[in-house]
């Protein structure tokens, strides 16, 4: 039903090496690696192209600020792009470089049949040369006299070049992208690349003279001039693929989607269709232009020394929740602000209290109850159905959130299904269906929560492969390459009984976070209530606060006051509370509270308790503290 016989070709933009991989670069990759992943587990056939460009002016002044021989710049460089890759567990089928004499080939082949055609003149031309952006820009395209993206005033440069017939494609092009309004998305960079198409589309200069710029691919047909950067770099799309002959060629290309940033729209949108239709091959199917990693107040940039180096990040913070939190925080094609207090707070939130608690609790009922092996479900009950329909309702969502890029969507509701099943554990009181041996009922409802489990895993395979592979193997389940159509072909109730489950180590532990750097108030002000004495923070953060919410509660006997009550903080907490006098025992049952969980055992009344209950004292009565919304039980309070 939702298997695609069309093959599938992805590819991130050829990445310069004038400077180190960077988060931008790895969000690029990463969204295209979960899509190459999402595809061929649908049982599409796929080809996932990156690599690095590796000509122009730039690259050969990077060498030289190093003092470097520019060959062995480039193979350095390359060389960390593609350590970096292979270590965020990128599965790209081919690395490419611009240097490498199967492109150079392409490149001149390409360039002799626009040549042959008549689509390449030479002329004298004078105009702005931005050396950072490496092309001539037009006096339009310049704000206060200066580059917009390199906010420097360009060079005043004449000299004889070539250049490619672009205006003579305008009209066709303009026509191409109404009668194809999926061809460049988000619909905000289609009306961009048309907005610039409103104006003359003057030619595009293809060529640098060598005694200028001698790093570079000579023209075929003038070896004086080496080719412009970008006619040669937007070629790699074709020469990956082993263009004009090859079998995978023929095979992938006509299903190809590039994934931009948005700073490179213009060649990719105007430059490469234009010089695809000059060649007389089609055009590939989608541009996807994703939007900025800001820092602060900006974007992220070399110049202004703000990058994050990627691999800095997966060392502090694991890998899977690097992953997580690019594709859960940005909205692709929107800016989104990288900070690692943002990033901290999605894995304790999302990853350790939500999903690693789930998965983690439900495991140990399943080894305190059963043995540690997947129980026979008996019949189901209304809320068990509600799960399982939950689940396929998740799944088709998912399925066509994924390869439209609504990434942010998809993991959204993927976490409804965690946030659900959570629910329904603390519903179903699996310990009060042990203790009252309703074994039955008690073996359907964790064998309701592992296939949740499992389905979450199964959708988690393209974002998180390290973990959903682990959570899959703790839960019996085979990974092995022959299931590689798992997402297209899930179907509830494949769990079978019997199935042993292992126990692991937890699988996103929470952060500690470091204490913030205290500031001075503006004026003084009284730090405590009278009487109590000051204690610093580091005191303070010795309290454990935890959000739980009560699933029993009963009268004390021979108290007027003490109510003991059962927590769900992830798992059952007893805590007594002196709060009878307040709340009717039937009140609290589903209410949610904050409790003190490092408290030490005590007795009262002869009753055990494991806590402590927070209350506000107001007009002679106690208030319990609630979260404002409902929150996952457990969840710490920061």
């Amino acid at each position: 039903m939702h298997t695609n016989s069309k093959p599938f070709y992805v590819t991130t933009p050829i990445y310069y090496v004038n400077a180190e991989p960077h988060i931008g670069h790895a969000y690029t990759t990463i969204v295209a690696d979960t899509l190459a992943r999402f595809h061929r587990l649908m049982g599409t056939e796929t080809f996932f192209q990156t690599g690095t460009d590796e000509h122009g002016e730039k690259v050969v002044e990077a060498a030289n600020a190093r003092k470097m021989p520019v060959r062995e710049y480039v193979d350095q460089i390359s060389g960390q792009f593609q350590a970096t890759w292979d270590a965020l567990n990128i599965s790209y089928d081919n690395f490419i470089r611009t240097t490498a004499s199967s492109h150079i080939r392409v490149v001149q082949a390409i360039l002799q049949k626009v040549q042959d055609q008549g689509d390449i003149y030479f002329s004298e031309y004078a105009g702005h040369y931005c050396y950072g952006c490496e092309r001539f820009v037009l006096e339009r395209e310049l704000v206060d006299g200066k580059c917009p993206d390199h906010l420097v005033k360009p060079t005043f440069v004449k000299e004889g070049n070539y250049f490619f017939r672009m205006s003579h494609y305008q009209d066709w092009l303009i026509d191409h992208i109404h009668r194809h309004p999926e061809f460049i998305r988000p619909e905000r960079y289609r009306n961009e690349v048309l907005s610039f198409l409103k104006e003359p589309l003057e030619d595009l200069c293809i060529s640098r003279p060598k005694a200028r710029v001698p790093w570079g691919i000579p023209l075929p047909f003038d070896d004086n001039y080496v080719t412009y950067v970008w006619f040669d770099a937007l070629i790699n799309y074709l020469s990956g693929l082993g263009y004009p002959d090859s079998p995978t060629f023929a095979k992938f290309w006509p299903g190809c989607q590039h994934l931009i940033a948005k700073d490179i729209l213009k060649p990719h949108g105007i430059y490469w269709p234009t010089m695809l239709k000059a060649a007389g091959l089609p055009l590939y199917q989608h541009l996807n232009v994703h939007g900025y990693w800001q820092m602060g107040t900006g974007k992220m940039s070399k110049s202004l020394g703000n990058v994050v180096a990627p691999l800095d990040l997966v060392k502090r913070y694991g890998l899977d929740q690097v992953r997580y939190f690019f594709l859960r925080e940005m909205v692709y094609g929107l800016d989104a602000t990288f900070s690692e207090e943002a990033l901290s707070g999605r894995i304790n939130a999302d990853l350790a209290n939500d999903l690693g608690n789930l998965f983690s609790r439900s495991l140990a009922m399943v080894f305190k109850y059963c043995q540690g092996q997947v129980p026979t479900p008996g019949p189901l009950e209304p809320q068990d159905q509600a799960i399982q329909e939950l689940a396929q309702a998740v799944w088709q969502d998912y399925l066509a959130f994924l390869p439209a890029l609504e990434f942010h969507k998809a993991l959204m509701r993927l976490w409804e299904l965690i946030g659900e099943s959570n629910r329904y554990i603390v519903l179903s009181e699996p310990w009060q269906l042990y203790k009252e041996q309703r074994q039955e009922r008690l073996n359907t409802v964790l064998y309701t929560i592992l296939e949740a489990l499992r389905w979450v895993a199964a959708l988690l395979q393209p974002i998180m492969p390290t973990s959903a592979i682990r959570m899959l193997a703790q839960l019996g389940i085979s990974t092995a390459p022959a299931k590689g159509q798992a997402l297209a072909t899930l179907t509830w109730g494949e769990m079978q009984p019997g199935t042993t489950l292992s126990r692991g180590e937890a699988l996103f532990p929470r952060l500690e976070l470091q204490e913030p750097e205290l500031k001075p108030a503006a004026s003084p002000q009284p730090a405590t209530a009278p009487g109590k004495p000051e204690i610093d923070l580091a005191s303070f953060q010795q309290l454990d606060l935890r959000i739980g919410t009560i699933v029993r509660a009963e009268r004390i006997a021979k108290s007027d006051k003490l109510l003991k009550v059962v927590v769900d903080l992830g798992e059952p907490r007893q805590v007594v509370a002196g709060i009878a006098q307040n709340y009717q025992p039937d009140d609290l049952i589903g209410k949610q509270v904050l409790v003190v969980v490092n408290l030490k055992p005590a007795k009262l009344m002869g009753v055990e308790s494991h806590g402590m209950l927070l209350a506000a004292k107001s007009e002679g009565r106690l208030v319990l503290v609630s979260p404002e919304t409902p929150v996952v039980p457990g969840a710490t309070v920061a």
